[in-house]
């Protein structure tokens, strides 16, 4: 399943969609199918457009954001959950050193909660999710990352098998009854939030959504922008990612509804 979910993710992402559809449309053409070759081709045209000169992308992430607002902090916290997918394993692996991207906010939070709850222990879940699964997955890669910030090593524990978000809650729950822990923040990307949520929900694990790393200004409205098309795009493809993982673990029986409250 984890290997059908990445071929289905690279096929379906927005550009490569209508790259494929315009592809199959020149072949329709050539073939004497003028007619499909047209349609196939206005459909790779018009998700493109969509893509890189509307704020569709940008305003559907929104919509995920909003979801789940930051709570008031708690008194207490037994123990603080993050969910991997901050750190560049490839690029760790061949330069060395702590490399971050866009998610970093996860483990920055998370660092935040653990000086203001000094006893709350820290899970972090999160293996090698490559296809070649050839990397060290945040799990251990985030070692390094806390020492920086003076957090003991006893107070992490590591969740390393985990490939996927549906893989995060079902292993996290052994280690939650493992090690007695309960009233847990869980810290993720904002857009990530209710995918996250639902599953650890439908795994029985009662979690303060505790959201981060956000994409949007929180005051998109639909339009057309020519301003921004490339980083219109990845919004893009992050919202339909997530879109399509709420849909597709609803479908699976994995979450109890599409978009948690």
């Amino acid at each position: 399943m984890f290997l059908i979910s990445k071929i289905f993710w690279l096929i379906v992402q927005p550009l490569s969609f209508s790259l494929l559809a315009v592809i199959a449309g020149l072949l329709a053409t050539a073939i004497g199918w003028r007619r499909i070759g047209a349609v196939l081709g206005s459909l790779g045209a018009l998700v493109l457009f969509v893509s890189l000169f509307t704020t569709a992308g940008p305003y559907a992430l929104q919509a995920l954001e909003d979801r789940f607002v930051r709570p008031t902090p708690p008194t207490a916290l037994s123990c603080i959950i993050v969910l991997g997918g901050a750190f560049e394993n490839e690029v760790m692996a061949s330069r060395g050193g702590t490399e971050l991207n866009q998610a970093a906010d996860r483990f920055i939070e998370t660092a935040s909660l653990a000086k203001r709850y000094p006893e709350a222990r820290i899970l972090v879940s999160g293996g090698d999710g490559s296809i070649s699964g050839a990397y060290e997955g945040d799990a251990l890669a985030s070692k390094a990352f806390f020492d920086i910030f003076g957090i003991a090593a006893d107070r992490v524990i590591r969740e390393e098998d985990s490939r996927t978000t549906f893989e995060n809650a079902r292993y996290t729950k052994d280690l939650l009854a493992a090690n007695g822990l309960t009233q847990c923040a869980l810290v993720t990307s904002a857009y990530h939030m209710p995918r996250s949520v639902g599953l650890f929900r439908a795994n029985d694990i009662d979690v303060l959504p505790w959201p981060t790393d956000y994409r949007t200004s929180g005051k998109v409205r639909l339009g057309f922008d020519f301003t921004q098309p490339s980083l219109n795009a990845q919004l893009t493809t992050t919202a339909a990612k997530e879109w399509t993982g709420l849909v597709a673990y609803y479908l699976l029986g994995r979450t109890q509804t599409v978009l948690p409250r």
